[in-house]
């Protein structure tokens, strides 16, 4: 997929002033500070469009950006901030929660994992939510180029085993780095493939 155009739309908590019409939309989540709005910034090619901050829990709305005028990137607040009360933690916020099983054109959900740490309960707690609300997802680790070749494929070896607990399948991956583009190609070839078999939306 080539990127001509990546713009911002809005920003709201109520996910009834989201977007009508009815483009199929990705959305983007992880544990706050899991690198996801430079993630996003390297996707598109764009170096300020989704904004980074060294603050963890800097995105507390759902950033819509309309691509190649043709479909939605979506970045959600990142769960489990430290500042967060624990009640919002077990909810992950509720417009989060009200994003997800309101939004019926989301095609699929991207959760960013840091390939650097062992599975966080957090990170595993959410995606049993979202199994259990049937919510598709795939996941990305971020922040490969942190690590040695090995020391990668062991990580991501381990985060196999330990989703394996619990889920029958290891639910597809890529591996992404911010710094030098790894898995730029793959996701975006995968997006244009999934809006291909999505059929032309309705307005």
């Amino acid at each position: 997929m080539h990127i001509k155009s990546a713009e911002f739309l809005m920003s709201n908590s109520d996910v009834a002033k989201c977007p009508k019409n009815r483009l199929p939309e990705y959305a983007f989540i992880g544990r706050s500070n899991v690198g996801k709005s430079s993630l996003i910034n390297m996707l598109m090619q764009r170096k300020n469009l989704a904004k980074t901050s060294g603050r963890p829990g800097k995105t507390q709305l759902i950033n819509h950006f309309i691509i190649n005028k043709s479909w939605y990137l979506v970045d959600l607040p990142g769960y489990g901030y430290a500042r967060v009360s624990k009640s919002s933690k077990k909810t992950f916020q509720k417009f989060i929660t009200n994003y997800f099983e309101k939004r019926t054109q989301m095609v699929l959900a991207f959760v960013l994992i840091d390939c650097r740490l062992e599975p966080q309960p957090i990170d595993l707690e959410f995606m049993e939510w979202m199994g259990e609300s049937g919510i598709p997802f795939n996941i990305i680790f971020t922040k490969a180029d942190k690590l040695k070749p090995n020391a990668l494929n062991r990580n991501v070896e381990a985060y196999i085993q330990k989703m394996l607990e619990t889920w029958e399948a290891m639910p597809q991956y890529f591996i992404t780095s911010a710094s030098n583009f790894t898995g730029r190609d793959e996701l975006l070839n995968y997006i244009d493939e999934l809006n291909a078999t999505v059929g032309n939306p309705d307005f």
